[in-house]
């Protein structure tokens, strides 16, 4: 029998088991985990009359709290707002006369959870470890993506006004706003989830909304590993650069793994060095005590002078005795200002750019510090890049979603008005397997980089062994 049937009084329901009644939940989305009270996995969404039906009683909860005047404190407390609303929905059944099951109950209690505190139809997935991103284009399409497959999600928004809501709900508690006049916006979660959202009118079919989640487990190099990222002697490598205090351009293309490289490299950082970071949206999670976390500020109606950028906060970290400079991400001409920090002193300091390679990623920087509005010629561009960044971590998202360390290359210097690039490491990628994942191994190319001195004057024991040649397959 459906919920409606359970919904409608006049009927009278022959008994069934909590398990016969319970809907089937679709194979490619998990429940919820660590549910209060058991529930379901699916629901009947697109039944008009039950839409209708809980959009009744979600009504009826906004109008109670509002005579109850919760605080935005008492609303954030999840388990204290889960009692009440489980009472509020017990008594607006009983008045109604109505009945439901166990799990049909359980299931409708977690849904008003998810309307009046949480995101809504998203928090399943939000929930599901197995999602790795969110992409919802306006409110009748959600897809997610896992194991690197983009799948198309069983729920929907109930209209535009629903999404824009959820959309709301994320951006407000940052102080960011998204409205006709500024319909862009990045924000995060609380456990530093990247969001993006555009609406109408730069959106022609519905507001969207992107979500790039960050695991809950913190991922270390161990993990990095063995998910195939890149392998042991390359790992040592890095630990031996950052701790040698070179400073590292990690490049790659979008959702390649940047953020959670670069928050892998910060774990090397020695615990005893003051770490600035740098973030437009902030993300990175380092482990030690002694880091500053800076973040942007968009400009405020009517007026530009109000926004705080990465350059902005670029030059004020200077002045704050950092150790190490980490900045999410370089878009601008806050390189310039990067690469000058690097050539005056602030060794050690990590960033990521958009380029599909090493070499790529050098004219990315170029055209970057012309952004800068500086009338500098390409020679003494090309000459600061050189001086400021010792090494270049390419990072690609492979075609069966697996994502790579493909080259670990050092900039040796210039030569002819041309930077000079070396691989140290590179994954050779020699086809696929039937199931279409990827085969390949990761090389080493047998030379030493010249920074390896650099390294050893911070008195780190190198082990050259890592550097021999690896030998080609037969």
């Amino acid at each position: 029998m459906s919920i409606l049937s359970r919904l409608n009084p006049r009927e009278a329901p022959p008994a069934r088991s909590d398990a016969e009644s319970a809907p089937v939940a679709p194979e490619d989305i998990a429940p919820p985990p660590d549910r209060a009270e058991p529930a379901p996995a699916a629901a009947p969404r697109l039944d008009p009359q039950y839409e209708q039906f809980k959009s009744d009683l979600h009504r009826q909860l906004v109008e109670e709290f509002k005579k109850a005047e919760i605080s935005p404190a008492q609303m954030a407390n999840r388990e204290q707002m889960r009692q009440r609303i489980t009472t509020e929905v017990r008594t607006y059944l009983e008045r109604q006369n109505k009945k439901l099951t166990q799990n049909q109950m359980g299931f409708l209690i977690e849904e008003m959870v998810n309307e009046m505190v949480g995101l809504s139809i998203l928090e399943p997935l939000l929930n599901d470890d197995s999602v790795t991103e969110i992409m919802v284009n306006g409110p009748d399409l959600v897809f997610v993506e896992k194991k690197g497959k983009l799948l198309k999600a069983p729920c929907k928004f109930r209209n535009e006004e629903h999404l824009r809501h959820v959309i709301e709900r994320i951006v407000m508690p940052l102080g960011r706003r998204i409205d006709e006049t500024s319909p862009t916006v990045d924000a995060r979660l609380p456990d530093g989830s990247r969001v993006n959202a555009v609406i109408p009118p730069l959106a022609l079919k519905g507001s969207a909304l992107t979500i790039r989640k960050f695991a809950k487990k913190k991922l270390d190099v161990e993990d990095m590993i063995k998910f195939g990222t890149l392998d042991r002697k390359m790992a040592q490598f890095l630990n031996y650069c950052v701790k040698g205090k070179l400073n590292i351009v990690v490049s790659g293309g979008t959702g390649s793994g940047k953020t959670t490289t670069l928050n892998i490299l910060s774990s090397f950082i020695p615990h005893d060095d003051r770490i600035v970071t740098i973030e437009d949206a902030a993300e990175l999670k380092l482990q030690q005590e002694h880091v500053v976390s800076l973040e942007t500020r968009p400009a405020h109606t009517g007026s530009e002078n109000t926004a705080v950028t990465i350059r902005d906060l670029v030059r004020n970290s200077l002045r704050m005795r950092p150790d190490r400079i980490v900045v999410g991400e370089c878009r601008g001409g806050e390189a310039l200002d990067m690469l000058q920090a690097m050539n005056t002193g602030h060794d050690g300091s990590l960033t990521t750019g958009h380029a599909n390679s090493p070499r790529d990623m050098l004219a990315r920087l170029e055209t970057m510090v012309l952004m800068a509005g500086m009338d500098l010629p390409v020679s003494a561009i090309r000459s600061q890049i050189a001086g400021a960044v010792n090494l270049i971590l390419q990072q690609s998202r492979i075609r069966d979603g697996s994502r790579k360390i493909t080259q670990l290359t050092e900039v040796q210097g210039m030569e002819n008005d041309k930077i000079i690039l070396q691989d140290i490491f590179v994954y050779n990628q020699t086809g696929f397997d039937p199931s279409g994942k990827v085969i390949g191994r990761f090389e080493s190319t047998g030379l030493i980089p010249g920074f390896i001195k650099k390294i050893e004057m911070e008195g780190i024991k190198v082990d050259y062994s890592i550097f021999t040649k690896t030998e080609e397959s037969p």
